[in-house]
This record gives structure tokens, C-alpha cells and sequence, in this order.
């Protein structure tokens, strides 16, 4: 097979760049290793900026009509004392919430409307293995699919496979790691409808519970310190039940649902930058660039924004044939900036937050930060635009090219 642009992933970031340079006449296939696009526990909070994008291509409303929820704030609670974080209604964007939606129906929303596109190729089931050479470079990739072995050709390999990038382990680009101080446990607890909603952080006696509102359940992430899943094991699912209770007690008369450890997913944190994005013929985006935390569930959004840039940035090389490693390096350039900002904050947050809670420090009183936030409720509109517009947003300059 031949193309102009074969990226392996199909998650946010390959996906919303398949359908970009499709949209704009350019052939593109987006290789996935897993037959459908069904993971639980993946990122599924859909920031305003994404929905400003949805905006742009005139997809909101057929978006939107796909059930979800919608969160106007982050609010949390700190041995007991409630707390606003953000607030999304003051953002200068279309959409002043944040959409959860299952990452499965995102994705396959961008499969629909790539298909509207003759050079949008999704092929499932399709693992890759090799990347294909010419001399020094990248003109390629070799997966596996049930058939059997395929080659696909191509002016550009992108790697959009996420944080255990195959793309990226097999193209000898130097990754520096920052390391984590906890990974995440997630499960599905189901809602009281007439209990608490949109509580999204619960921290109590050196402890931290996430809980999204799923509408009749709760997407729960808790936080252990990094490597101790081994031995959460060992002490029982008994054990793991008690501690969610003693951190968020609102889950008391349903944690029972938790019956024994296949219930459970261990997300490994991990947060990572590759010094050098690209090589000829090839480019790294989204968590295989740059692997996020899941503080502020930003990952999702970062790798889209990563996505509409790479577009704007290559789809004209890609149509010329012109396309060079300076092209590369302008998109390493304009999204490094806004990777390396976000990643230092989430650093921050965990050393100072999250270390101290995992650690059983207590919190005797407010952070100044916190404090102020909940003083002077305006100012809840900064970490609101951290969180929900980001560094450098992104808009789509790629244009519509129809058949004919």
C-alpha cells in the first residue's frame, strides 16, 4: 500500500490527524493495533478546547447530540472542606464546559466523518512491527494483521501510539523521563442519583480519590504511591475497599460493587519527553512525544492540539511532495512550548500535592493558592484556561478538499 501519511495509533491524536489531512485531500492511512476503539479507563474528558475545534469544522452539534455529561466546574474536597478549582463559564470559547464522553465514542465519531473522505484508510487489527527504510530514512511500516503481514509506504510515519510508543521505541529518538511519584487505580462504581455530583478530587488522611460523573456511575481513579499496587494486592480487595471509603464516604453503601481484582485497572504513570520529535520521514505526537499525568486529564487534549498543528503545518508539504525534516522540526517547535509548560505544572502539583498526600501529610489549612481561589471566585477563571483552553490552542487552517 502506498500513501502520503501512514500514523500508527489510533487514539485522539492519530485519529483527529487522519481525518484533518483526509478532510484536506491528502491520503492517509491510520493504523491500530486493536479491533475496535472499546478501552476503559481512557482519557475521557473532552476539553473546550477540543469542542472549540468540533466548533470550527461545523461538528459541534452532531457532537454534542452523543450522550455525555457536562462539568462547569472542578470542585473538590479536602478532609471535608469543599473547594472550587475551576470555573469554565468565564472562557472566552464556544463550549464553557468540559464534555465527558467515553473516548470510544470519540473516536469513533472521527471515523465517521473521515469516511466522508476517499483518502481516509482506517485498518484494524493492525500491529505494527517495523518501520521501513530507505537508506537513513523513514519510509514506512510492516504490521501484522490477521492476513498477515502488510506494507505500507509512505512520505510520512507518524507516531501517535501513545505512551508505550512502538513507533517510538524502534526509532531511536532519545526519551528523557521525569518520573512519577503514584500510579492510578480505575473502576466503575455505580451513582446514587440522589447522592453528590461532579465532586472531583477527595483527599482525607493521605489519600486521594478522583470521581467523575458518568451520569449512573462513577468513573473513580484512586491514587497509590507509585509501585505499591503489588502489595495492595497482597493485603486484599477487602483492604482497597475500606481505604476508597475512609477517602470518599459517599461511596460507602456501593463500594461492594468492587467484588475482586478484575474490576480493577492499573494505569502506570509516567511522564516523558522525547528531546527530538522527528527524524526523515517520521514524527512523534501526542503521549509517544510527550506522556502527561493524568492531573487535570489534559493528555487527551494536548495530543489533539498536537494533531490540528501537525496539520496545519504539513498538509501542504504532504499535497507538494515537498516535505523535509524542517517541516518536522516547526512542529516540534510550535508544540514543545505548551508540552513542556503543562508537564512542569503537573511536576509541581505532584510534588507538592500529591507527594505530600501519598506520604500521609497532613493538611492542616489551605494552600495560599487554594484560599484565594475561593475568595476572589474570579480568579477560578486561570486554571479554568489552563486547564480547558491550554498553552498555544490550536485552531484548524486545513482546508476542506472535496472530490472534484
Amino acid at each position: 500500500m502506498n500513501v502520503r501519511c501512514a500514523i500508527a495509533g489510533g487514539g485522539p491524536a492519530g485519529m483527529m490527524l487522519g481525518f484533518l489531512l483526509a478532510r484536506a485531500g491528502i491520503e492517509v492511512a491510520v493504523v491500530e493495533k486493536h479491533a475496535d476503539f472499546f478501552r476503559d479507563f481512557r482519557g475521557d474528558t473532552i476539553h473546550p478546547s477540543t469542542l472549540q475545534l468540533m466548533y470550527e469544522l461545523g461538528l459541534l452539534d452532531a457532537f454534542l447530540a452523543r450522550p455525555h455529561n457536562e462539568l462547569t466546574q472542578l470542585t473538590g474536597s479536602i478532609d471535608d472542606r469543599l473547594v472550587t478549582i475551576a470555573d469554565f463559564s468565564r472562557l472566552p470559547t464556544h463550549s464553557k464546559f468540559i464534555a465527558l464522553m467515553p473516548q470510544w465514542d470519540f473516536l469513533d465519531f472521527l471515523a465517521e466523518q473521515g469516511k466522508k473522505y476517499a483518502g481516509f484508510r482506517v485498518m484494524m487489527q493492525a500491529d505494527v512491527t517495523e518501520l521501513l527504510r530507505d537508506g537513513e530514512r523513514i519510509s514506512g511500516v510492516r504490521a501484522q494483521t490477521p492476513d498477515g503481514p502488510v506494507e505500507i509506504k509512505a512520505d510520512l510515519v507518524v507516531g501517535a501510539d501513545g505512551r508505550s510508543s512502538t513507533v517510538r521505541a524502534l526509532s531511536g529518538l532519545t526519551v528523557e523521563d521525569f518520573g512519577a511519584p503514584m500510579d492510578v487505580l480505575w473502576m466503575r462504581i455505580s451513582r446514587d442519583p440522589n447522592g453528590p455530583r461532579q465532586t472531583f478530587g477527595n483527599i482525607r488522611d493521605g489519600r486521594l480519590l478522583v470521581s467523575l460523573d458518568r451520569g449512573d456511575y462513577w468513573q473513580v481513579a484512586f491514587v497509590i504511591a507509585k509501585g505499591t499496587f503489588p502489595e495492595l494486592q497482597t493485603a486484599g480487595i477487602d483492604a482497597l475497599r475500606r481505604m476508597m471509603v475512609a477517602t470518599a464516604p459517599f461511596l460507602s453503601d456501593r463500594i461492594n460493587e468492587i467484588q475482586d481484582w478484575t474490576q480493577v485497572s492499573l494505569l502506570t504513570v509516567k511522564i516523558d519527553r522525547l528531546a527530538k520529535w522527528y527524524r526523515d520521514g517520521l514524527l512523534c505526537i501526542g503521549d509517544a512525544s510527550h506522556a502527561m499525568s493524568p492531573i487535570g486529564g489534559v493528555g487527551i487534549n494536548l495530543a489533539i492540539q498536537d494533531a490540528v498543528a501537525s496539520a496545519n503545518l504539513l498538509a501542504a508539504p504532504l499535497r507538494d511532495g515537498t516535505l523535509d525534516t524542517n517541516d518536522l522540526r516547526e512542529v516540534q517547535r510550535r508544540r514543545e512550548f505548551p508540552a513542556k509548560v503543562i508537564q512542569r505544572g503537573q511536576i509541581f502539583v505532584q510534588e507538592r500535592l500529591v507527594k505530600r498526600v501519598l506520604t500521609g501529610g497532613a493538611i492542616s489549612k489551605l494552600p495560599l493558592v487554594l484560599r484565594l481561589l475561593q475568595h476572589v471566585p474570579p480568579l477560578q477563571s486561570i486554571p479554568a484556561y489552563i486547564v480547558g483552553v491550554g498553552v498555544r490552542p490550536e485552531h484548524v487552517r486545513t482546508p476542506e478538499v472535496l472530490p472534484g
